[in-house]
């Protein structure tokens, strides 16, 4: 009775993680797109990281950006790096989700306001997470 359990529990592990890996084969940005996202990592970095810690943004926001921050930190991976294309497409497609989500509850204006490099990285920025300008960019 317990093995049942268990293998029931491992089984549904393993398929809501094939789904997880599946949605993010689907949504993964194109070769040129991964470039262009390690380029921006280091601005990347620091935009998520002043944001999470700027007062005005909403308390959800911050503590889904640390979240974000300490999984960027963590060697664990939802798709381990040794896996070709997803390996480091999967970091790159949470943080494009992650930023979508907080322009669409910040607003765009606080990436914008936030961003540490140049206009074309915060262009660039846009196209990776399908995030429309606010029309005052900085």
């Amino acid at each position: 009775m317990p093995w049942d359990i268990i293998i029931a529990l491992v089984g549904g592990l393993l398929l809501l993680w094939i789904a997880l890996v599946a949605v993010l084969w689907v949504t993964k940005p194109d070769d040129a797109s991964i470039t262009d996202a390690l380029r921006l990592l280091p601005d990347v970095v620091r935009l998520v990281s002043r944001l999470a810690r700027a007062p005005e943004v909403p308390r959800r926001v911050r503590v889904s950006l640390f979240v974000l921050l300490g999984y960027l930190a963590s060697p664990i991976d939802i798709v381990p790096d040794f896996i070709p294309v997803l390996g480091y497409a999967d970091d790159a497609v949470i943080v494009a989700l992650t930023l979508r989500w907080v322009a669409g509850v910040a607003g765009p204006e606080a990436l914008e306001r936030y961003w540490p490099g140049t206009a074309d990285g915060l262009d660039a920025l846009r196209r990776l997470a399908r995030i429309q300008s606010s029309g005052n960019d900085a």
